[in-house]
């Protein structure tokens, strides 16, 4: 197959981690031919969704890891399948891209994960769909709103709706001297709407990120500790990943969704799990993949790629 990767840029990679390199070593060797590009390099010239396209060779190689060919405008069409990894924020650039992406599937490109569905997936807000896996939960920009929850649940979490890896989240408690300007600076004094949720004590033993590619989910997941004295057991935010068995209720939650959101065009999720309670589904480019792998012997990657080459055959 011919891959088009969009991603951010190659430099930045830490692949001893990184996940998207983890598929593109799987890709390499099967075989197929690997093609990067940015965001910005995805344009709609004379009618086409075009890629300014480099095709890349893994050199094996821990820092010089890849060579590249200088970039060459291609239609998105040409490629047997666009894999769309390119990190959040969110933002209305991302939002831009699927939409470029959304046309360029109109005219015969295969894009995964599907760029509509990226789009109406928020990852905060999707768990909402699922109300039977989820802790209490508010959104809202109101203060006054916020107060009362916290008012109830005693102990609460607020993140922005558009955050990654842990940035912008608070933990609070009514007696917490800042919880005023906390709460003015989250929400932009009312401007932006937020997420507040109960705090989840069973953070303490990670917060599990459950891989569902083409609708199964992974058999272990990647939980992921705080370090002393934090809340956020994000990998970004110094947490320590362990992989695991997914556990009864993992399976169920799992099981669950994995056929609605593949129904939708997402071949990988990655999905947040706290003690029983679902936090989070992520669909623009879930990671995890490495860690997993070497911690259980896992292929996360080749299953990956076995679920690419179906979508694109069938």
């Amino acid at each position: 197959m011919k891959i088009a990767f969009i991603v951010d840029p190659l430099d930045e990679f830490k692949i001893y981690k990184d996940s998207t390199f983890a598929m593109m070593r799987e890709a390499a060797a099967r075989q197929h031919d690997l093609y990067t590009l940015q965001q910005e390099d995805v344009v709609w010239e004379s009618g086409v969704v075009t890629g300014y396209a480099r095709k890349l060779q893994l050199t094996g190689e821990p820092h010089a890891w890849y060579r590249s060919d200088a970039s060459a405008a291609l239609p998105l069409k040409s490629f047997d399948a666009v894999v769309m990894r390119k990190d959040p924020p969110f933002d209305m650039e991302y939002v831009y891209s699927t939409y470029l992406l959304e046309l360029a599937q109109s005219q015969g490109a295969r894009v995964f994960n599907n760029p509509r569905a990226i789009r109406d997936c928020n990852e905060k807000l999707t768990i909402a769909r699922f109300p039977q896996f989820t802790a209490p939960t508010l959104v809202t920009r109101h203060a006054r709103l916020i107060h009362e929850f916290l008012a109830v649940h005693d102990d609460i979490i607020l993140k922005p709706l558009d955050g990654m890896g842990g940035t912008s989240v608070f933990r609070v408690t009514a007696v917490d001297p800042n919880l005023n300007v906390i709460i003015e600076t989250i929400t932009h004094y009312g401007r932006r709407t937020i997420m507040a949720q109960r705090y989840i004590p069973s953070i303490v033993d990670g917060d599990k990120r459950i891989l569902l590619i083409g609708g199964k989910p992974v058999p272990f997941v990647l939980a992921r500790i705080p370090k002393p004295g934090e809340t956020r057991g994000n990998l970004a935010a110094g947490g320590t990943g362990v992989a695991r068995e997914l556990t009864p209720r993992d399976r169920e939650i799992a099981e669950t969704l994995g056929p609605q959101l593949e129904a939708q065009g997402l071949l990988l999720v990655g999905l947040d799990v706290i003690g029983d309670y679902l936090t989070e589904v992520n669909v623009t480019s879930p990671t995890c993949f490495q860690e997993i792998t070497e911690q259980s012997g896992f292929n996360v990657a080749a299953m990956l790629l076995d679920a690419l080459e179906h979508a694109v055959e069938h």
